[in-house]
């Protein structure tokens, strides 16, 4: 992706945040030139990828696959005795055309919760042992109802609907058309991007960035490193 791309992005979902008045902390409006006076004490921000988010899957097609998002707070698995919350929190934006690609987490649960806008389709299977898309009804738990749906089945979440997503789940999610973009809050144990996604289809998780102008924000991936005196 262009860098240019990565900051028209981020500035839309900073607007429709805005619109649905939701308050950011403060390292979200840190600026590039901010981060290099950020010293250990902003670590966990750095060690557990808190911030700004982009993600074309690495397939420079971010209009049709990909979103903008932001990690509010998360824990660390591979430093719990330093970061010991178990939990994590993030801000999805989506906009119409775009989609988010067949995956499951090993860890991870989640809620996925409309926040606002329009209505986002939520497409779930159940995982085979070999990590294939199982022929088999879905239990699915929306909002305190459970119920259960053939596999594949697209789950209409209209604003302030939320769905559960438990571990091995496959998922992947659209936004209904004509319905306009759609700002998405997901509550869910530790985040680790890294690690703990399993995508039907081999595909990556950052963009590659071409920089064609200044960046905006930092993402999540990109802060400098606090090197002591």
């Amino acid at each position: 992706m262009k860098r240019s791309e990565i900051n028209k992005a981020l500035k839309e979902m900073e607007a429709m945040i805005r619109e649905y008045r939701i308050a950011l902390p403060p390292f979200c409006n840190l600026t590039p030139e901010d981060w290099q006076d950020m010293d250990h004490e902003y670590d966990e921000i750095r060690d557990n990828m808190l911030g700004w988010d982009i993600t074309d899957y690495g397939l420079d097609r971010f209009d049709k696959v990909g979103f903008s998002l932001i990690t509010l707070r998360n824990g660390n698995p591979k430093k719990k005795e330093q970061y010991p919350k178990p939990y994590a929190e993030k801000l999805l934006y989506i906009k119409e055309g775009q989609m988010a690609p067949m995956h499951f987490h090993w860890y991870k649960m989640e809620d996925i919760i409309n926040r606002g806008g329009g209505n986002v389709l939520i497409r779930v299977y159940n995982s085979t042992p070999e990590g294939e898309l199982a022929d088999t009804p879905v239990t699915v738990h929306c909002d305190g109802r459970a119920h259960t749906v053939p596999a594949g089945t697209q789950v209409r979440l209209t604003p302030g609907q939320s769905i559960t997503v438990f571990q091995n789940m496959y998922h992947d999610f659209e936004l209904e058309p004509g319905t306009g973009p759609v700002l998405l809050g997901e509550v869910s144990m530790c985040n680790d991007d890294e690690h703990d996604n399993r995508f039907y289809e081999p595909i990556g998780r950052f963009p590659k960035i071409e920089e064609d102008e200044p960046p905006y924000r930092l993402l999540c991936n990109e802060y400098p490193k606090w090197e002591d005196d």
